[in-house]
């Protein structure tokens, strides 16, 4: 997979709600910070969304907006209008007036993803991914999104695969645009993969993790004099290519950890460490425990036994 999908597929997002919001006359509402990604796509009308300390921007009709980590918010009507605050549900919603004709229609939702490793890789993703409707990759969200809402309405067979899957699809399409117009987003992933140097690079750290990478080596890749390529990586990814291999390689350590599937060893070999105990000391290191102990803490059930082919170990 290329270096995006390998994220999404980290993440694992799963446990969709997608419903209707409908609202008419003056209205606004407010919601708290989460961290679940939230997602909104606007069928009919225009709403005015507002993030805390920011002016209020309008998402029009067959506009598209995705938050991988949903800071507090305000939706209203019209600008200014501060509103209530109220928990997010899992229902259809009504703003304003409850009798009537809608102004406004949208289908928003939320999901989960895989908690132990959001905070690492959400720091790779934008803040917020608006797709104007005059975009067409708006038309192809819109139509996920139904595909999503009538998989959350039903129960059939094999629900929860498929609606892995189709978030998957959600994030990928979504984050193959740019953050909204006037926000520009921290450095990450998606940044450094719209550069087509430093695209090779991370191509190829993700196809051979276990590789002993040098940022000359990695420079080669990108055509570049170290310097130049070290300072283009930092740049765009906010670190230098070595930490960014470090943390990967730990990201990847977690999920099999969380899976309790693959022995000490086998994880070491696969991200490139030379033993189990050199894995040990750099995890312990970099999260401040154990691997055994992160996996308990994340809720994996395993016999931990003091030899190295246990698949956890302390």
């Amino acid at each position: 997979m290329d270096p995006l999908s390998d994220v999404i597929a980290l993440l694992r997002p799963n446990t969709a709600i997608s419903k209707p919001i409908s609202g008419r006359g003056r209205w606004g509402v407010r919601y708290a910070a989460h961290a679940a990604p939230g997602f909104t796509i606007v069928l009919k009308g225009a709403c005015w969304i507002a993030f805390e300390g920011e002016t209020p921007w309008k998402l029009e009709q067959g506009a598209f907006l995705l938050l991988p980590a949903t800071p507090a918010f305000t939706l209203s009507s019209h600008p200014g209008i501060a509103g209530a605050t109220r928990d997010p549900m899992d229902v259809p919603v009504r703003h304003g007036e409850q009798e009537g004709e809608a102004d406004f229609e949208a289908l928003g939702g939320t999901f989960r993803i895989e908690a132990a490793n959001a905070p690492l890789l959400l720091a790779l993703l934008p803040r917020r991914i608006h797709v104007p409707p005059s975009d067409g990759r708006a038309e192809r969200l819109g139509r996920l999104i139904d595909l999503v809402t009538e998989e959350c309405g039903g129960d059939e067979p094999g629900k929860d695969m498929i609606l892995r899957r189709l978030l998957e699809v959600l994030l990928v399409e979504a984050l193959r645009r740019r953050g909204i117009a006037g926000d520009e987003p921290p450095a990450g992933l998606t940044d450094g993969l719209r550069d087509p140097a430093l695209a090779r690079v991370l191509g190829a750290m993700h196809a051979d993790v276990r590789a002993e990478w040098t940022v000359a080596g990695l420079a080669r890749i990108a055509g570049q004099s170290r310097s130049a390529f070290a300072a283009r990586f930092g740049a765009a990814l906010g670190c230098g290519p070595i930490e960014y291999l470090a943390r990967w390689r730990m990201a990847l350590a977690k999920d099999a950890l969380l899976h309790g599937t693959k022995s000490l060893d086998r994880i070491a070999e696969e991200i490139g460490y030379e033993s189990a105990s050199a894995f040990s000391t750099a995890f312990r290191k970099r999260l401040g425990c154990p691997p055994g102990k992160f996996a308990r803490t994340h809720g994996v059930a395993a016999s931990l036994e003091e030899r190295s082919d246990a698949p956890i170990l302390q």
